[in-house]
Protein backbone atom coordinates (compact mmCIF):
# COMPACT_ATOMS: atom_id res chain seq x y z
CA UNK A 1 0.00 0.00 0.00
CA UNK A 2 0.86 3.43 -1.20
CA UNK A 3 1.82 5.57 2.29
CA UNK A 4 -0.70 8.51 2.86
CA UNK A 5 -0.72 11.88 4.22
CA UNK A 6 -1.67 9.95 7.25
CA UNK A 7 1.40 7.85 7.53
CA UNK A 8 3.69 10.21 7.27
CA UNK A 9 1.80 12.99 9.42
CA UNK A 10 2.74 16.90 8.70
CA UNK A 11 6.10 17.53 9.61
CA UNK A 12 7.00 14.06 7.98
CA UNK A 13 5.54 15.58 4.63
CA UNK A 14 7.35 18.96 4.88
CA UNK A 15 10.57 16.83 5.78
CA UNK A 16 10.05 15.31 2.40
CA UNK A 17 9.16 18.24 0.54
CA UNK A 18 12.08 20.10 1.68
CA UNK A 19 14.23 17.17 0.55
CA UNK A 20 12.69 16.56 -2.94
CA UNK A 21 13.03 20.55 -3.61
CA UNK A 22 17.13 20.69 -2.53
CA UNK A 23 16.97 17.82 -4.98
CA UNK A 24 14.97 18.80 -7.98
CA UNK A 25 14.37 22.38 -7.47
CA UNK A 26 17.09 25.47 -7.73
CA UNK A 27 18.93 27.72 -5.62
CA UNK A 28 17.73 31.57 -6.79
CA UNK A 29 19.92 34.30 -6.00
CA UNK A 30 18.90 36.54 -3.37
CA UNK A 31 17.33 34.36 -1.00
CA UNK A 32 19.59 34.93 2.20
CA UNK A 33 16.59 32.51 4.13
CA UNK A 34 14.28 29.60 3.09
CA UNK A 35 12.35 26.85 4.38
CA UNK A 36 12.90 25.60 7.50
CA UNK A 37 12.00 29.05 9.70
CA UNK A 38 9.17 31.05 10.91
CA UNK A 39 9.63 33.23 7.70
CA UNK A 40 11.43 33.34 4.26
CA UNK A 41 13.96 36.23 3.72
CA UNK A 42 15.18 37.57 0.18
CA UNK A 43 17.22 40.46 -0.34
CA UNK A 44 15.69 42.55 -3.48
CA UNK A 45 17.97 43.73 -6.50
CA UNK A 46 18.16 47.47 -6.78
CA UNK A 47 17.13 48.70 -9.45
CA UNK A 48 13.85 46.76 -9.80
CA UNK A 49 10.66 46.78 -8.64
CA UNK A 50 8.84 43.81 -7.10
CA UNK A 51 6.34 42.29 -7.75
CA UNK A 52 3.77 40.04 -5.82
CA UNK A 53 0.32 38.00 -6.97
CA UNK A 54 -1.22 34.74 -5.78
CA UNK A 55 -3.96 32.71 -7.13
CA UNK A 56 -6.03 30.03 -5.66
CA UNK A 57 -7.41 26.66 -7.08
CA UNK A 58 -9.89 24.45 -5.93
CA UNK A 59 -10.82 21.04 -6.89
CA UNK A 60 -13.75 21.20 -8.97
CA UNK A 61 -13.59 25.15 -9.90
CA UNK A 62 -10.42 25.34 -11.68
CA UNK A 63 -9.21 21.81 -11.97
CA UNK A 64 -10.96 18.13 -12.41
CA UNK A 65 -8.79 15.96 -10.13
CA UNK A 66 -9.97 12.87 -11.50
CA UNK A 67 -9.22 14.38 -14.63
CA UNK A 68 -5.18 15.49 -14.14
CA UNK A 69 -2.67 13.71 -13.27
CA UNK A 70 -0.52 15.57 -9.85
CA UNK A 71 2.37 16.01 -11.51
CA UNK A 72 0.56 18.16 -14.39
CA UNK A 73 -1.85 19.89 -11.54
CA UNK A 74 1.54 21.44 -10.10
CA UNK A 75 2.57 22.76 -13.30
CA UNK A 76 -1.13 24.10 -14.00
CA UNK A 77 -0.45 25.51 -10.88
CA UNK A 78 2.24 27.45 -10.89
CA UNK A 79 1.87 28.40 -14.80
CA UNK A 80 -1.37 30.44 -13.51
CA UNK A 81 0.79 32.86 -11.53
CA UNK A 82 3.70 32.90 -13.88
CA UNK A 83 1.36 34.29 -16.61
CA UNK A 84 0.66 37.18 -13.96
CA UNK A 85 4.40 38.17 -13.54
CA UNK A 86 5.18 37.90 -16.81
CA UNK A 87 1.99 39.81 -17.83
CA UNK A 88 3.61 42.73 -16.05
CA UNK A 89 7.06 41.97 -17.96
CA UNK A 90 8.57 40.56 -14.87
CA UNK A 91 10.76 37.68 -13.81
CA UNK A 92 9.43 34.55 -11.48
CA UNK A 93 11.71 34.27 -8.62
CA UNK A 94 10.07 33.33 -5.22
CA UNK A 95 7.51 31.05 -4.34
CA UNK A 96 5.19 30.12 -1.08
CA UNK A 97 2.76 27.43 -1.48
CA UNK A 98 -0.18 26.57 0.54
CA UNK A 99 -1.96 23.23 0.19
CA UNK A 100 -5.12 22.36 1.67
CA UNK A 101 -5.10 17.95 1.41
CA UNK A 102 -7.10 14.74 2.59
CA UNK A 103 -5.57 12.74 4.68
CA UNK A 104 -5.79 10.00 2.63
CA UNK A 105 -4.17 11.23 0.07
CA UNK A 106 -0.68 9.43 -1.24
CA UNK A 107 2.57 11.06 -0.19
CA UNK A 108 3.36 10.34 -4.17
CA UNK A 109 0.89 12.60 -5.30
CA UNK A 110 2.30 15.64 -3.33
CA UNK A 111 5.72 15.03 -4.32
CA UNK A 112 4.72 14.73 -8.22
CA UNK A 113 2.45 18.00 -7.63
CA UNK A 114 6.17 19.93 -5.96
CA UNK A 115 8.01 18.37 -9.09
CA UNK A 116 5.44 19.71 -11.36
CA UNK A 117 5.79 23.32 -9.28
CA UNK A 118 9.95 22.67 -9.91
CA UNK A 119 9.29 21.92 -13.85
CA UNK A 120 8.05 25.24 -14.16
CA UNK A 121 9.81 27.53 -11.60
CA UNK A 122 13.27 25.99 -12.89
CA UNK A 123 13.68 27.06 -16.31
CA UNK A 124 13.73 30.75 -14.73
CA UNK A 125 15.99 30.27 -11.42
CA UNK A 126 12.90 30.45 -9.60
CA UNK A 127 12.25 28.56 -5.98
CA UNK A 128 9.90 27.59 -3.11
CA UNK A 129 10.92 28.96 -0.72
CA UNK A 130 8.25 28.41 2.22
CA UNK A 131 4.23 28.06 2.29
CA UNK A 132 1.86 25.84 4.64
CA UNK A 133 0.23 22.80 4.69
CA UNK A 134 -3.13 22.36 5.87
CA UNK A 135 -5.68 19.29 6.98
CA UNK A 136 -9.60 19.75 4.76
CA UNK A 137 -12.46 17.66 4.46
CA UNK A 138 -13.49 18.50 1.09
CA UNK A 139 -12.43 19.77 -1.45
CA UNK A 140 -8.44 20.26 -1.75
CA UNK A 141 -6.72 23.38 -2.62
CA UNK A 142 -3.45 25.17 -3.82
CA UNK A 143 -3.03 28.32 -3.09
CA UNK A 144 0.46 30.08 -4.77
CA UNK A 145 2.33 33.54 -4.34
CA UNK A 146 4.41 34.26 -6.27
CA UNK A 147 6.76 37.04 -6.00
CA UNK A 148 9.08 38.16 -8.85
CA UNK A 149 11.04 41.69 -10.43
CA UNK A 150 10.62 43.60 -13.23
CA UNK A 151 13.55 46.50 -13.85
CA UNK A 152 12.28 50.45 -13.12
CA UNK A 153 10.68 51.68 -16.02
CA UNK A 154 10.00 48.28 -17.80
CA UNK A 155 6.99 47.24 -15.90
CA UNK A 156 3.29 46.94 -17.94
CA UNK A 157 0.21 47.67 -17.07
CA UNK A 158 -3.50 47.42 -17.96
CA UNK A 159 -4.09 51.37 -17.68
CA UNK A 160 -1.84 52.42 -20.11
CA UNK A 161 -3.63 51.89 -23.68
CA UNK A 162 -4.46 54.77 -26.05
CA UNK A 163 -7.05 55.46 -28.92
CA UNK A 164 -5.52 54.37 -32.07
CA UNK A 165 -3.36 51.63 -30.57
CA UNK A 166 -2.86 48.03 -32.25
CA UNK A 167 -4.63 45.04 -30.29
CA UNK A 168 -2.37 42.11 -30.56
CA UNK A 169 -2.67 38.43 -28.65
CA UNK A 170 -0.49 35.98 -28.87
CA UNK A 171 -1.05 32.19 -29.74
CA UNK A 172 -4.69 31.12 -29.70
CA UNK A 173 -6.80 31.68 -27.39
CA UNK A 174 -9.88 29.35 -26.61
CA UNK A 175 -8.19 26.16 -27.25
CA UNK A 176 -8.71 25.72 -22.86
CA UNK A 177 -12.27 26.02 -22.95
CA UNK A 178 -12.83 23.56 -25.80
CA UNK A 179 -10.45 21.20 -23.77
CA UNK A 180 -12.32 21.42 -21.03
CA UNK A 181 -15.93 20.61 -22.87
CA UNK A 182 -13.72 17.64 -24.08
CA UNK A 183 -13.37 17.07 -20.00
CA UNK A 184 -16.53 17.31 -19.05
CA UNK A 185 -18.61 15.42 -21.91
CA UNK A 186 -16.27 12.51 -21.56
CA UNK A 187 -16.52 9.22 -19.81
CA UNK A 188 -13.12 7.93 -20.13
CA UNK A 189 -10.88 9.58 -17.47
CA UNK A 190 -7.37 8.69 -18.76
CA UNK A 191 -7.78 8.27 -22.82
CA UNK A 192 -9.18 11.95 -23.09
CA UNK A 193 -5.98 13.54 -21.04
CA UNK A 194 -4.07 13.41 -24.09
CA UNK A 195 -6.38 15.25 -26.35
CA UNK A 196 -4.07 18.24 -27.50
CA UNK A 197 -7.11 20.46 -26.14
CA UNK A 198 -7.45 19.06 -23.03
CA UNK A 199 -3.20 19.33 -22.50
CA UNK A 200 -4.47 23.15 -23.46
CA UNK A 201 -6.71 22.99 -20.31
CA UNK A 202 -4.72 20.67 -18.22
CA UNK A 203 -1.16 22.04 -18.76
CA UNK A 204 -1.07 25.30 -20.50
CA UNK A 205 1.38 27.57 -21.16
CA UNK A 206 2.28 30.54 -19.84
CA UNK A 207 4.12 33.44 -21.99
CA UNK A 208 6.65 34.94 -19.09
CA UNK A 209 9.43 35.36 -21.40
CA UNK A 210 7.27 36.78 -24.62
CA UNK A 211 6.29 39.24 -21.47
CA UNK A 212 9.79 40.13 -20.77
CA UNK A 213 10.81 40.58 -24.21
CA UNK A 214 7.96 42.66 -24.99
CA UNK A 215 8.37 44.78 -22.04
CA UNK A 216 11.98 45.51 -22.59
CA UNK A 217 11.21 46.63 -26.19
CA UNK A 218 9.23 49.67 -25.13
CA UNK A 219 6.81 49.70 -27.80
CA UNK A 220 3.90 48.34 -25.92
CA UNK A 221 1.47 50.84 -24.83
CA UNK A 222 -0.45 48.18 -22.20
CA UNK A 223 -0.63 44.42 -21.66
CA UNK A 224 -2.58 42.21 -20.13
CA UNK A 225 -2.64 37.64 -19.69
CA UNK A 226 -5.61 36.04 -20.61
CA UNK A 227 -6.32 34.50 -16.91
CA UNK A 228 -10.25 35.78 -17.62
CA UNK A 229 -10.76 35.05 -21.51
CA UNK A 230 -10.19 36.94 -24.20
CA UNK A 231 -12.84 39.50 -24.15
CA UNK A 232 -12.81 39.60 -20.59
CA UNK A 233 -9.41 40.57 -20.12
CA UNK A 234 -9.81 43.17 -22.90
CA UNK A 235 -12.99 44.70 -21.40
CA UNK A 236 -10.32 45.13 -18.61
CA UNK A 237 -8.20 46.90 -20.68
CA UNK A 238 -11.01 49.18 -21.66
CA UNK A 239 -12.15 50.22 -18.52
CA UNK A 240 -8.84 50.63 -16.77
CA UNK A 241 -7.41 52.71 -19.65
CA UNK A 242 -10.72 54.49 -20.46
CA UNK A 243 -11.04 53.40 -24.01
CA UNK A 244 -13.26 51.01 -26.45
CA UNK A 245 -12.40 48.40 -29.41
CA UNK A 246 -12.72 47.35 -32.48
CA UNK A 247 -12.07 44.04 -32.94
CA UNK A 248 -12.41 42.04 -36.84
CA UNK A 249 -13.82 38.15 -36.85
CA UNK A 250 -11.83 37.27 -39.51
CA UNK A 251 -8.43 38.68 -37.63
CA UNK A 252 -9.23 36.29 -34.64
CA UNK A 253 -6.36 33.20 -34.51
CA UNK A 254 -8.27 30.65 -34.66
CA UNK A 255 -6.07 27.35 -34.96
CA UNK A 256 -6.95 24.25 -37.00
CA UNK A 257 -7.72 22.39 -34.10
CA UNK A 258 -10.38 24.51 -32.30
CA UNK A 259 -12.16 24.59 -35.46
CA UNK A 260 -12.36 20.95 -35.72
CA UNK A 261 -13.25 20.52 -31.78
CA UNK A 262 -16.27 23.32 -32.85
CA UNK A 263 -17.86 21.45 -34.97
CA UNK A 264 -17.36 18.07 -33.00
CA UNK A 265 -18.77 20.02 -30.03
CA UNK A 266 -21.54 21.53 -31.75
CA UNK A 267 -20.23 25.07 -30.73
CA UNK A 268 -18.98 28.54 -32.55
CA UNK A 269 -15.01 28.49 -32.21
CA UNK A 270 -15.07 31.81 -32.35
CA UNK A 271 -17.82 32.07 -29.09
CA UNK A 272 -14.62 30.15 -27.85
CA UNK A 273 -12.08 32.20 -28.55
CA UNK A 274 -13.44 35.37 -27.00
CA UNK A 275 -15.48 34.06 -23.94
CA UNK A 276 -14.27 32.67 -20.11
CA UNK A 277 -11.13 30.56 -21.18
CA UNK A 278 -8.09 29.15 -19.18
CA UNK A 279 -5.50 29.80 -21.75
CA UNK A 280 -2.58 31.95 -20.48
CA UNK A 281 -2.32 34.09 -23.73
CA UNK A 282 -0.91 38.03 -23.94
CA UNK A 283 -3.20 40.58 -24.97
CA UNK A 284 -1.01 43.46 -25.99
CA UNK A 285 -1.87 47.37 -27.19
CA UNK A 286 0.67 49.12 -29.07
CA UNK A 287 1.21 52.07 -31.81
CA UNK A 288 0.12 51.05 -35.13
CA UNK A 289 3.44 51.72 -36.27
CA UNK A 290 5.43 49.73 -33.37
CA UNK A 291 3.29 46.78 -34.43
CA UNK A 292 5.98 45.00 -36.17
CA UNK A 293 8.32 45.39 -33.74
CA UNK A 294 6.38 43.71 -30.82
CA UNK A 295 6.06 40.56 -33.46
CA UNK A 296 10.00 40.54 -33.38
CA UNK A 297 10.51 40.95 -29.83
CA UNK A 298 8.57 37.89 -29.22
CA UNK A 299 9.82 36.27 -31.92
CA UNK A 300 13.70 36.72 -30.20
CA UNK A 301 12.34 34.46 -27.52
CA UNK A 302 9.62 32.00 -28.76
CA UNK A 303 8.01 30.99 -32.13
CA UNK A 304 4.38 31.70 -30.72
CA UNK A 305 2.14 33.68 -33.47
CA UNK A 306 1.65 37.24 -32.60
CA UNK A 307 -2.13 37.95 -34.57
CA UNK A 308 -3.16 42.12 -34.74
CA UNK A 309 -7.44 41.41 -34.14
CA UNK A 310 -8.33 45.16 -33.93
CA UNK A 311 -7.93 48.63 -32.51
CA UNK A 312 -8.35 50.63 -29.12
CA UNK A 313 -10.83 53.43 -30.21
CA UNK A 314 -12.13 56.53 -27.74
CA UNK A 315 -15.67 54.58 -27.11
CA UNK A 316 -15.26 54.34 -23.46
CA UNK A 317 -16.21 50.95 -22.84
CA UNK A 318 -17.72 49.99 -25.86
CA UNK A 319 -16.46 46.89 -27.66
CA UNK A 320 -17.41 45.83 -31.22
CA UNK A 321 -17.11 43.22 -33.51
CA UNK A 322 -17.13 43.42 -37.14
CA UNK A 323 -18.69 40.61 -38.90
CA UNK A 324 -17.61 39.23 -42.46
CA UNK A 325 -19.83 40.96 -44.43
CA UNK A 326 -19.29 44.59 -42.47
CA UNK A 327 -21.77 44.65 -39.91
CA UNK A 328 -21.04 45.62 -36.86
CA UNK A 329 -22.19 43.63 -32.98
CA UNK A 330 -21.90 45.36 -29.50
CA UNK A 331 -20.32 42.76 -27.38
CA UNK A 332 -20.06 42.57 -23.57
CA UNK A 333 -16.66 42.10 -21.61
CA UNK A 334 -17.34 39.06 -19.50
CA UNK A 335 -14.67 36.67 -18.57
CA UNK A 336 -15.16 34.35 -15.92
CA UNK A 337 -16.21 35.66 -12.52
CA UNK A 338 -16.68 33.25 -9.64
CA UNK A 339 -19.35 34.79 -8.25
CA UNK A 340 -21.54 34.85 -11.30
CA UNK A 341 -20.83 31.78 -12.77
CA UNK A 342 -21.60 29.47 -10.27
CA UNK A 343 -18.20 27.29 -10.27
CA UNK A 344 -17.30 24.83 -13.23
Amino acid sequence: MPKTLADVGEFGLIHRIHKLLKKEGVKTPGVTLGIGDDTASIRPRPGYELLVTCDCLVDGQHFLSDRITPLDLGRRAMVVNISDIGAMGGQPLYALVSLGLKTDMPVADVENMYRGFAMELNPFGASIIGGNITKIRDAIFIDITLLGEVEQSKLMLRSTAKAGDAILVTGYPGQAAAGLQFLLRSQSRKDIREHPLVRAFNTPSHRAREGQAIARSGYATAMIDTSDGFLGDLGHICQDSSVGAVLIQEELPISEDLRQAALELKLDPYELFLQDSDDYELIITSRPKNAAQICSAVASVDNVPVTEVGKITDSVGDIQLILPDGTRRHITPVGWDHFTKGGR
